[in-house]
C-alpha cells in the first residue's frame, strides 16, 4: 500500500475502539520501559501509544512510510531498515509487530531472524509481541487454491495459497469512482502458531500467553487471527 493511501479514518484499523484496546494491551506490557515497534509505518499504533505516555521508537523498511510519520511528530525516532537484522540503540521493555505484518519476510528463515532481532533488543524479563492471523486453510476447498474474505460492491478480496512455501497473495480489487477497479496483490508468507513458538525458542524467547484478539478473548481452534506474548528469559 502506498503511503499516502495507508491514513484512511475510514479503515477498521483506525477504529478507535480497536486502537484503544491494542495500545491498553501494549502500554501494560511496556510498563515504565521502551518499547520498540517492528514495521512502524506512518504510526497508527505507535501514536497512540506513544499518547498513554510510553516512549516509542520504531524500524521501517519504507522511506515514504517514515516520512509520513516524522511529518506528524518529531519524538518517536524511526531507523530506516529490515525489521529482521536492522538494530536501534538502547534496550526495551516491549517490542511489538501487529496486523499481519510478519509476513511480509517471505521467508521462514528471515521471520526466525525476525524473532532473533527483537530478543536482542529485549531486557531480560521483556516482552515480544506479535498480531497476525491464522491461516484460513481449512476453508480452501480441495483442488482449489482461492479463499473469498470479502465481496462487496466497492471491494473484492481474496487470498490465493501455495501451500509448499507457505507463499500467499491477498488479491485486492477497490471498485473506484468511475466504475472501473484498481487491483492491488500484497505479497506474505503465513505462519502457524505452533511455528512462531518455536521460532521463539531459536531466539532463546519463553512463550508466555497468546489470546484471540487485542482484548484477552480465549484463543481457540475458531480463532482466526492472535495476539501472542514471548518473554525473555531474566536468567
Amino acid at each position: 500500500m502506498q503511503a499516502e493511501g495507508y491514513d484512511n479514518p475510514d479503515s477498521p484499523m483506525f477504529a478507535p475502539e480497536l486502537l484503544d484496546n491494542t495500545t491498553s494491551f501494549l502500554s501494560h506490557l511496556a510498563a515504565d520501559g521502551r518499547a520498540l515497534e517492528f514495521a512502524i509505518g506512518t504510526g497508527r499504533v505507535a501514536l497512540p501509544l506513544h499518547a498513554r505516555g510510553v516512549e516509542v521508537s520504531g524500524i521501517e523498511y519504507s522511506e515514504a512510510m517514515a516520512t509520513r510519520l516524522r511529518q506528524k511528530t518529531t519524538e518517536i525516532p524511526v531507523v530506516i531498515g529490515d525489521m529482521a537484522t536492522t538494530r536501534v540503540e538502547g534496550e526495551f521493555t516491549l517490542v511489538y509487530l501487529v496486523f499481519n505484518t510478519i509476513g511480509n519476510l517471505f521467508t521462514q528463515d528471515a521471520q526466525v531472524e525476525c524473532f532473533r532481532n527483537a530478543a536482542r533488543h529485549l531486557v531480560p524479563g521483556g516482552r515480544f509481541v506479535v498480531e497476525v492471523g491464522v491461516p484460513a486453510l481449512r476453508r480452501l476447498p480441495p483442488g482449489q487454491q482461492a479463499i473469498p474474505f470479502d465481496v462487496s460492491v466497492d471491494h473484492l478480496g481474496f487470498d490465493t495459497y501455495d501451500l509448499v512455501t507457505q507463499r500467499a497473495i491477498s488479491h485486492h480489487y477497490l471498485r473506484k469512482e468511475d466504475g472501473s477497479y484498481r487491483y492491488m496483490p500484497h505479497n506474505f508468507r503465513y505462519v502457524w502458531p505452533s511455528e512462531l513458538d518455536l521460532m521463539a525458542r531459536l531466539a532463546d524467547l519463553e512463550f508466555e500467553v497468546r489470546f484471540a484478539d487485542w482484548q484477552k478473548q480465549p484463543f481457540s481452534g475458531e480463532s482466526t487471527s492472535h495476539v501472542s506474548v514471548w518473554r525473555r528469559p531474566t536468567t
